[in-house]
């Protein structure tokens, strides 16, 4: 059933169907999505960068990135278009994060890891020694 809910962009109450906007912030984002494909179908402009697209339509970055993640947006079609990385910022074409920052994730959970098998292995080092341990007690009665 169809919830009653403001419009995150313009707080506008809409009724919430099929879309997490109002209708006339849906067109207006439509509107600019068509501004930018246009702008960067035509010959001179397939080759523009994010600032340049930004630049010659006026639509935001956030948003020709949104339309990027959401595959509305090629990029095997626009060589110089990218979006920023999440973690350091530097323009990429695929996924979340950069190789560099992947490779630094990665390595942090392999070490991760490595800590983790480290304090098991101590840990059952530590219990083998206690269930190994002997220890006698004098009788006091032979005094």
């Amino acid at each position: 059933m169809p919830d009653l809910m403001n419009c995150p962009n313009c707080g506008k109450v809409f009724i919430k169907a099929l879309r997490p906007i109002c209708d006339e912030c849906y067109r207006d984002v439509e509107n600019k999505f068509e501004k930018v494909y246009k702008f960067i179908r035509k010959r001179e402009n397939r080759r523009a960068s994010m600032d340049e697209v930004h630049e010659g339509t006026g639509v935001s970055k956030d948003l020709i990135v949104r339309f990027i993640r959401e595959g509305r947006l090629h990029l095997s079609q626009f060589p110089n278009l990218g979006y920023p990385c999440e973690k350091c910022g530097v323009s990429i074409r695929e996924g979340r994060l950069c190789k560099d920052c992947a490779k630094g994730l990665q390595s942090g959970l392999n070490q991760l890891e490595r800590e983790k098998d480290f304090e098991g292995r101590k840990l059952r080092r530590t219990k083998n020694e206690e269930t190994l341990t002997y220890h006698t007690f004098r009788d006091e009665r032979k005094k």
